[in-house]
C-alpha cells in the first residue's frame, strides 16, 4: 500500500460469493482452509477498508471482461464512468476529449458505419480516421432523420457495404441521429453492435443513453422502434461547445425532468434566483443562458452527470419498460412526454423536443394538482424553473381537442386507457390511469396561452 501511494490504483471488486467460488478449496491458499466462505468473509471485513483507502477507482469486476476493461481504459483517460445494469450491460462515459474511445470499444469490428448529420461532418471524419474501415452515412438533421424512408436507405447502405454481425454502427449526433442509428443496428441482421455518441445536451441527458431506438410515422412519434443495448455511450462534453443557446436550453428540459422525478439537487443547481421572466415561445430571440447552464461550467457538468445517473439507474432496473414490482419503473422517464409528444406531432416536429416537454411537465403538474397528488407550491416550482430557463410553459387554447386525440396514441396507453406519469411528491413519480376527461381539460385550461 505504501508503494502504491501517489499512483492510479484500480480496485477490481467482486462479491464474497464470487471470491469464494473462484478460490475454492486449495492447499495453496492456507488462509482459506476449512470453511472457505467464513474465512473469506473474515478476510473481506479486514481487507476491504484497506483496499478502499488505497484505490483511486473501484470497478465492478462482476461485469463481462470487455465491459470491465473499457471502463478501466476510460477511467485512466479521465472520464467519469456510469455503469448501466443489463444483459450484458454497458458503460456511459462522460468527459472531455474522449470521442476517440469509440475505437477501443470496437476492436473486433472490421467495418463501422458512422451515422451523422451534416453539422457533425468534421467530427465524423476525425472519428473515421481512428477506425479500420469506416463507412460514412450522412443523415438529415432533426426529426427528418427518423423516417421509414431514411431507415430503408440505411439498411440498403449497410447491405451494399457488406456489414456482417461482427461489424458495428455508431450514432454521432443528436437524439434523432442516435435513435435512427440504434434502430438500424437493432434490426440489421437481427442486431449488430451499436455505440451512441450523443453530441447535444438533449442526447447526453436522455435520448442517446437508454437503448430506446426508433423512427416516426405520420400517426405519431417513436411508434416504431426496438430496445437495443448499446455497447457503450460516449458523452464528450467538448462536442457541446458549438451548440447554440436554443439547443442547450432544449436539453435542459430533460435535465430538469430528472430533477423532478428523482434528484432534486439538480433543481437546486439550475434554479435561478430573483425575479423570474415569463416563459417564451421557441421562436423568440436566442435566450441568454444562466451561468450554471453554460456547458463549459462545472455546475453544468454536475447537473448533467446527475441526470445521466438518474437515467442509468432507471434503465438498468427496467430496460424494457415493464415496471418493477408494480412500481413505475422506466416509464418515469416519460414525465411530461404525453402532452409533449402530442405538441411535437401538431407542430409537425418543427419544435425542439425540450420546448414541448417543458409544456408537458407543467401540464402533468397541473393534472397532479387537480387530483390532489401535489400542492400548488410544486406546480409553481415547475413554472418558475422552466420559465427561468426561457422554456415555454403554455400552448394555444384552441389546440386541446386535437392534442387530446393524439395523446390517445401515447405508448404508455393500454387499450383505450390513457396513462400518464404524474408526481405524488418531489422525486415520487407514479403512473395514473383513468383520469377524468374533465380533469384533463381543466388542467389544459391552466396552461392555455
Amino acid at each position: 500500500r505504501a508503494a502504491l501511494a501517489g499512483h492510479q490504483v484500480i480496485w477490481l471488486d467482486v462479491s464474497v460469493r464470487t471470491l469464494t467460488r473462484r478460490a475454492g478449496m486449495s492447499a495453496l491458499r492456507p488462509l482459506l482452509l476449512g470453511d472457505v466462505r467464513a474465512q473469506m468473509e473474515r478476510l473481506a471485513a479486514e481487507r476491504l477498508p484497506l483496499y478502499a483507502a488505497s484505490a483511486t477507482w473501484r470497478v465492478n469486476a462482476e461485469q463481462p471482461m470487455a465491459v470491465t476493461v473499457t471502463q478501466i481504459a476510460a477511467l485512466v483517460a479521465g472520464a467519469t464512468v456510469i455503469p448501466v445494469a443489463g444483459e450484458p450491460g454497458y458503460n456511459i462515459l462522460i468527459g472531455r476529449g474522449i470521442v476517440d474511445q469509440v475505437g477501443a470499444h470496437l476492436a473486433e469490428a472490421n467495418k463501422v458505419a458512422i451515422f451523422y448529420p451534416a453539422v457533425m461532418a468534421k467530427t465524423a471524419a476525425t472519428l473515421a480516421a481512428t477506425l479500420t474501415e469506416p463507412i460514412m452515412v450522412e443523415v438529415p438533421d432533426s426529426e427528418l432523420a427518423k423516417t421509414p424512408e431514411e431507415l430503408l436507405a440505411a439498411w440498403r447502405t449497410l447491405a451494399k457495404c457488406g456489414l456482417t454481425r461482427s461489424d458495428a454502427v455508431v450514432g454521432l449526433g443528436g437524439g434523432t441521429t442516435t435513435d435512427l442509428a440504434g434502430f438500424v443496428a437493432a434490426t440489421y441482421l437481427r442486431g449488430i453492435n451499436f455505440i451512441s455518441v450523443p453530441t447535444t445536451v438533449l442526447g447526453m441527458a436522455d435520448a442517446g443513453l437508454g437503448g430506446k431506438t426508433g423512427v416516426n410515422i405520420p400517426e405519431g412519434k417513436n411508434l416504431v422502434g426496438a430496445f437495443h443495448e448499446p455497447k457503450a455511450v460516449i458523452c464528450d462534453l467538448d462536442l457541446l461547445a458549438s451548440l447554440d443557446p436554443f439547443q442547450v436550453r432544449s436539453g435542459l428540459a430533460e435535465i430538469v425532468k430528472a430533477g423532478f422525478i428523482a434528484d432534486p439537487t439538480i433543481l437546486d443547481l439550475v434554479e435561478p434566483s430573483g425575479t423570474l421572466p415569463k416563459g417564451t415561445v421557441p421562436n423568440g430571440s436566442p435566450p441568454e443562458l444562466l451561468a450554471n447552464c453554460d456547458p463549459a461550467s462545472s455546475a453544468f457538468q454536475e447537473m448533467l452527470t446527475r441526470a445521466i445517473q438518474v437515467k442509468a439507474a432507471v434503465v438498468g432496473a427496467d430496460f424494457r419498460e415493464l415496471g418493477v414490482n408494480g412500481q413505475v419503473g422506466r416509464a418515469a422517464l416519460n414525465y411530461g412526454h404525453t402532452l409533449g409528444h402530442a405538441i411535437e406531432r401538431l407542430e409537425d416536429y418543427t419544435w425542439l423536443h425540450g420546448d414541448a416537454i417543458s409544456i408537458g411537465m407543467v401540464f402533468a403538474a397541473e393534472v397532479a394538482s387537480l387530483l390532489g397528488l401535489i400542492d400548488e407550491a410544486l406546480v409553481a416550482r415547475h413554472r418558475q424553473i422552466l420559465a427561468g430557463l426561457r422554456l415555454p410553459t403554455s400552448y394555444a387554447a384552441s389546440a386541446w381537442p386535437e392534442l387530446r386525440a393524439v395523446m390517445s396514441l401515447d405508448k404508455k396507453a393500454r387499450g383505450n386507457q390513457l396513462r400518464m406519469v404524474l408526481l405524488e411528491g418531489l422525486g415520487q413519480p407514479k403512473i395514473v390511469a383513468e383520469i377524468d376527461e374533465a380533469i384533463l381539460a381543466a388542467a389544459y385550461q391552466r396552461i392555455e396561452a
